[in-house]
């Protein structure tokens, strides 16, 4: 994932939800579920490396 978007020059904020109850609670509010990666693109949420959903939101 983060090679995907260092490659497309894409800024990122990583957080590490197994350290971060704030970032954990986030997740589960957003995705009803612990699962990584979980992409934030705007308002829609990818839970794991789609990369064609990636593609689609990025253009």
């Amino acid at each position: 994932m983060k090679e995907f978007l260092s490659q497309k020059g894409i800024s990122y904020r990583e957080l590490n939800v197994a350290e971060d109850e704030k970032a954990r609670e986030e997740m589960l509010k957003k995705t009803g579920r612990l699962a990584v990666p979980t992409i934030t693109v705007g308002n829609k949420v990818v839970v794991g490396f789609n990369r064609s959903e990636l593609e689609k939101l990025l253009s």
